[in-house]
């Protein structure tokens, strides 16, 4: 059964701040014993359960981070709900509780917020979290999602992006630039619909990349079997804005240098094919695209036995010295420096060759 049940539109200003929110929240079930209070008091009450405590907010605005021109607003509730969950996990912690806060403008009903809410719960319900508090305001400038979320590690088994060592492996899970690939898709096709709004849209057989960019999915999965697996990653980022730019955070704080090899980089056919659609270099899409929510980390060397071979675990690359900056370095062995915001194609006319000391990393991957 569903629960929001408005048939009709009502309009927000019908209803005042209180009511809106007691309409929102009134069906909240609350899944975790940390949770000692959620919505309905000034604050709320967690208790850290003898853990350290990881907090994380991200905000979400209409016209920059989302277009409601393709983007459904209960997929929006459901990624809004997941980008933030991610950044817990990527400190290796789990994820207990969300706030939520919205601004909408007049243009919005109470039913659409509560389609928002709808994505929402769904991801919670999902994912084990519970919705403890949060506000909501008018806009003059259409939607605006904040969503802080809060999790939970055992202090030693916190994960940090300062703390990569030379000769680490870097590695990332599932496969990246989908999510940049969807969005391409979804744009041509609102140019479409622009110029003739008679005109179908034509996205038939990419739904795996539009789920990606749509309906991402939490790497929980991955988080718990490292654990089973016994390891801990020495450093670890997801991957929101891009490959190239996690790399950088991760070398920055971690003060060393990294090699990436293109082609260890991990690609879906479908985004292989749309980026030779669009005639761009597919590695592009997983170095500068950015919202894959997959998780970059690196490693021991001697961990490297562990993941071998397991097909949702990609090794990149490896772990250097800060002087040595961040390279990648091409299938012909040809070197291309990283930078914070993806990697310049200008750069491919000024390659150079590898030195035959490094030649060989490629084969043995550092192991």
């Amino acid at each position: 059964m569903d629960m929001f049940e408005n048939a009709t539109r009502t309009e927000l200003s019908e209803l005042g701040e209180f009511e809106l929110i007691r309409a929102l929240t009134q069906h909240i079930q609350l899944k975790n014993k940390s949770t000692i209070k959620g919505v309905g008091d000034d604050a709320a009450v967690l208790d850290a359960e003898g853990k350290q405590m990881l907090v994380s907010s991200d905000m979400f605005c209409e016209g920059i981070h989302f277009d409601l021109t393709y983007f459904p607003l209960k997929h929006l509730g459901y990624k809004a709900v997941v980008a933030n969950l991610s950044d817990i996990i990527a400190m290796n912690g789990t994820p207990k509780q969300i706030i939520v806060s919205i601004s909408a403008s007049n243009r919005f009903s109470l039913e659409s917020l509560e389609e928002l809410y709808r994505g929402i719960y769904l991801a919670c319900d999902k994912y084990g979290v519970d919705v403890v508090g949060g506000d909501t305001s008018s806009s003059r400038l259409g939607l605006i999602i904040s969503i802080t979320a809060i999790g939970q590690v055992a202090k030693d088994d916190v994960v940090y992006r300062n703390t990569a060592k030379r000769n680490d492996l870097i590695c990332v899970s599932g496969d990246l630039g989908g999510a940049y690939a969807g969005l391409l898709m979804l744009e041509r096709e609102k140019k479409v619909f622009e110029a003739n709004p008679k005109t179908q849209p034509d996205l038939e057989g990419y739904s795996y990349v539009l789920e990606r960019q749509l309906k991402p999915e939490l790497r929980i999965d991955v988080i718990e079997k490292l654990r089973s697996l016994g390891i801990k990653p020495t450093s670890m980022m997801d991957i929101s804005d891009g490959l190239s730019s996690e790399l950088f955070h991760i070398c920055r704080s971690s003060k060393c240098g990294c090699v990436v090899f293109e082609n260890k980089i991990p690609l879906d056919s479908m985004t292989d094919d749309i980026a030779h659609q669009f005639a761009i270099v597919p590695s592009t899409f997983a170095m500068s695209g950015g919202e894959d929510y997959e998780l970059l980390f690196t490693i021991k060397p001697t961990d490297y036995e562990k993941i071998k071979g397991d097909l949702d675990i990609s090794v990149i690359g490896y772990i250097t010295e800060e002087k040595d900056g961040l390279i990648m370095i091409t299938p012909d062995k040809h070197q291309i420096e990283l930078k914070a915001q993806g990697w310049e194609g200008s750069k491919l006319q000024t390659q150079q060759p590898i030195d035959d000391e490094n030649a060989n990393v490629e084969e043995t991957e550092q192991a």
